[in-house]
């Protein structure tokens, strides 16, 4: 198996994973709004801690993948910074890689 299929496979279980228990969190809320979500993920320590770990790892993702990506010449890098918000940094951070990984695939080729 190459390594891309592997942030490919990574980037799937991302979003899979994050999002069935964002949409259990929908489902069965009491008001399931944007603004309760974040102040019930904020409502103990354990989830204060989650949310810090998180927040490190999306700073550090950005600070590694934007030079990268420009770099690389990585086309439409950019759309992850939105999804990583929109979606989760364990779907967009694994789809970098498999992108990177391509891409640098596709210039050995040259």
């Amino acid at each position: 198996m190459k390594l891309k299929h592997l942030y490919l496979a990574l980037t799937v279980l991302g979003i899979c994973y994050t999002w069935y228990y964002n949409i259990q969190y929908f489902q069965t809320a009491e008001d399931p709004t944007l603004t309760n979500f974040f102040k019930d993920a904020q409502s103990s320590f354990a989830g204060k801690s989650f949310g810090a770990d998180l927040t490190v790892v999306v700073l550090t993702f950005f600070a590694f993948y934007i030079p990268d990506a420009i770099k690389l010449k990585i086309k439409f890098w950019w759309v992850l910074i939105p999804l990583t918000f929109l979606i989760a940094i364990a779907f967009t951070f694994p789809l970098y890689l498999y992108l990177r990984e391509n891409h640098l695939e596709k210039l050995q080729k040259v």
